[in-house]
C-alpha cells in the first residue's frame, strides 16, 4: 500500500505540475512556470556553460530554447548571445543566409532592449550603440545610413545628455553619412553637431565634478573626434557657420567657455576671417586673453590694414599658448606681413621661429626660397652669373620643405624643377673668378648672407 501510495503521489504532482507548467515568454516571468521554468534554467545554465568557454557550436541549442521560451531569464542570454550568433556568422559563407543572420544578430539586440532596456547602466541607449557598431562592421559599404541614423536619433532623443557616449559618436557618424548621400541633410548634420558638442559638454562637466579623468578623457577624445570630422566635413562652410552662430554669439558674449570653443572651431574650418570670429575673438579679449582671441584681435587688425596692430596681438597670441603647430602658424602669418612689407630680414626671422615651434611646418621654408628668388636681381644687380648663384639657396629652401613635410611636395616640386633650369651653366661657372667648379661652397651675400653649394 505504502508504494502505490507513493507512486500515486508522485504522478499526481507530475500531472499537477505538467498542468501549472508556461514559458516565461506566454505568462511574462522570468523563468515560466512548472516544468517550463526547469527546462528554462537548465538551458540558460548549459547554454552559458559551454558559451564561457568560446564552445558556440554546442551551446547554440540549448541557447536558442531559453532565447525563444523565456527571453527575461538573464542578461546572459544576450550576452553570450551575441556572441553565438557572431560566431555563426564567421562559420557562414553562403550571402543569402549570411543576411540572415545579420539580421537575427540584430534581433538580439532588439530583445535584449525590450527586456532589458531599462538597465540603469546598460540600458536602450547603450545597447543600441553596440547594434550599431556591430552592423557597421558586419555591412560595411553597404550599411543603410538612413537605418543607422533612425535607431541612433531615436536613443538621443530619449536620453538626451545622459545618452550613452559612443552612441551619441556613432550618431554623428551616420548623421554625416546621411548628409553625403542627401545635401538637404546639411542643415540638420550641423544641427546635430551643435547639440552632440553641447551634450557632451554637460557630460565632460559631470565627469569633472566626480574626478573621473578616465572618462573625462575618453569623452575630450570623442569631442574632439567629432569637431574635426565636422571642420572637413563640407557642411561647416563659413556662410553657414555666419548664419548659425550669429546670434550665438551675442547671446552668449560674456560666456568665456562658450567664446573660446568657437574660437578653436572657427579656426579648424578656417573662418578666421570672418566677422563673427572678430566678434567671437573681441568679446573673449575682453574676458580673458588668449591665444585664439588675441589671433583673432590681430587678423582684424590686418583686414582694417593695421600691420603694426596686429603684429603686436599676434605676438601676444603666440606668447598665450604652447602648442606648437598654432604658435608655428601665427609665426608663420608675422613672417607673410613682413613680407608684404618687403622687410625679408624680418621675415626670415619669423620663418625660423616659426619652424622652431613646429619642425613640421614646410610653409616657411617656401617663403624664405620665394624671398631669395625675388631679391637676386637686388643682391646682385651688376653680377648675373651670381645672381642665378642665388638660386642654389632657394632651391635648398624648397628642397627642405619637401623633406619635412609631404604637404609642400607637390609646390616644393614644381619650384625646384623651375629655378634649377635658372642656374649658372658649367661654362659660367668657370668663367667666373668667385666661383670655380661644381660641388665648391660659397656664400650668398647681402642680406641673404647664407651658405650654398655650386651645382
Amino acid at each position: 500500500m505504502k508504494v502505490k501510495g507513493f507512486l500515486f503521489v508522485a504522478g499526481l504532482c507530475a500531472t499537477i505540475m505538467s498542468a501549472n507548467a508556461q514559458k516565461g515568454v506566454d505568462n511574462g516571468t522570468r523563468f515560466g512556470s512548472g516544468a517550463d521554468s526547469v527546462r528554462c534554467l537548465e538551458n540558460v545554465s548549459l547554454a552559458t556553460s559551454y558559451a564561457k568557454v568560446d564552445n558556440f557550436q554546442d551551446a547554440y541549442s540549448f541557447w536558442k530554447i531559453a532565447y525563444d521560451e523565456c527571453p527575461a531569464a538573464t542578461k546572459d542570454l544576450y550576452l553570450y548571445g551575441v556572441r553565438i550568433v557572431n560566431w555563426q556568422i564567421s562559420q557562414e559563407k553562403d550571402p543569402a543566409k549570411l543576411s540572415t543572420l545579420i539580421d537575427d544578430l540584430m534581433g538580439v539586440y532588439d530583445k535584449r532592449i525590450k527586456y532589458f532596456g531599462d538597465d540603469p547602466r546598460y540600458g536602450k541607449d547603450w545597447i543600441v550603440a553596440r547594434k550599431a557598431q556591430d552592423y557597421m562592421r558586419l555591412k560595411g559599404e553597404n550599411a543603410d545610413a538612413v537605418t543607422l541614423y533612425g535607431w541612433l536619433s531615436e536613443a538621443v532623443v530619449e536620453y538626451k545628455e545622459k545618452v550613452d557616449p559612443l552612441a551619441l559618436s556613432l550618431y554623428m557618424f551616420a548623421s554625416f553619412k546621411v548628409m553625403e548621400k542627401d545635401e538637404n541633410h546639411k542643415g540638420k548634420y550641423v544641427e546635430d553637431f551643435l547639440m552632440s558638442s553641447n551634450i557632451y559638454d554637460k557630460q565632460m562637466d559631470i565627469a569633472k565634478a566626480a574626478g573621473d579623468s578616465k572618462e573625462l578623457a575618453n569623452l575630450e577624445k570623442m569631442k574632439a573626434d567629432i569637431e574635426k570630422n565636422f571642420a572637413s566635413s563640407g557642411a561647416a562652410d563659413c556662410p553657414t557657420l555666419e548664419n548659425i552662430y550669429a546670434s550665438k554669439i551675442e547671446q552668449n558674449k560674456d560666456d568665456i567657455k562658450f567664446l573660446k570653443e568657437t574660437l578653436i572651431l572657427l579656426r579648424r574650418v578656417r573662418c578666421q576671417d570672418s566677422e563673427i570670429f572678430f566678434t567671437a575673438s573681441e568679446y573673449a579679449h575682453r574676458i580673458e586673453p588668449t591665444s585664439e582671441s588675441a589671433l583673432g584681435m590681430g587678423k582684424q587688425a590686418v583686414k582694417k590694414g593695421d600691420y603694426k596692430l596686429a603684429e603686436e596681438y599676434f605676438l601676444e597670441a603666440a606668447s598665450l599658448t604652447s602648442e606648437g603647430e598654432l604658435k608655428g602658424d601665427i609665426y608663420y602669418t608675422i613672417a607673410l606681413i613682413a613680407f608684404e612689407e618687403k622687410n625679408y630680414s624680418k621675415s626670415r626671422k619669423f620663418c625660423r621661429d616659426a619652424v622652431e615651434a613646429d619642425a613640421t611646418n614646410c610653409m616657411p621654408y617656401i617663403l624664405i626660397g620665394n624671398m631669395y628668388v625675388a631679391t637676386a636681381s637686388g643682391v646682385y644687380s651688376d653680377d648675373p652669373v651670381m645672381r642665378k648663384c642665388v638660386y642654389y639657396a632657394a632651391v635648398d629652401k624648397f628642397e627642405k620643405a619637401r623633406q619635412v613635410n609631404e604637404a609642400c611636395a607637390s609646390e616644393a616640386s614644381r619650384l625646384i624643377n623651375m629655378f634649377r633650369s635658372h642656374f649658372p651653366t658649367a661654362e659660367e661657372i668657370f668663367m667666373h673668378p668667385d666661383l670655380g667648379k661644381k660641388g665648391k661652397a660659397i656664400t650668398i651675400g647681402g642680406w641673404i648672407g647664407e651658405q650654398t653649394i655650386i651645382r
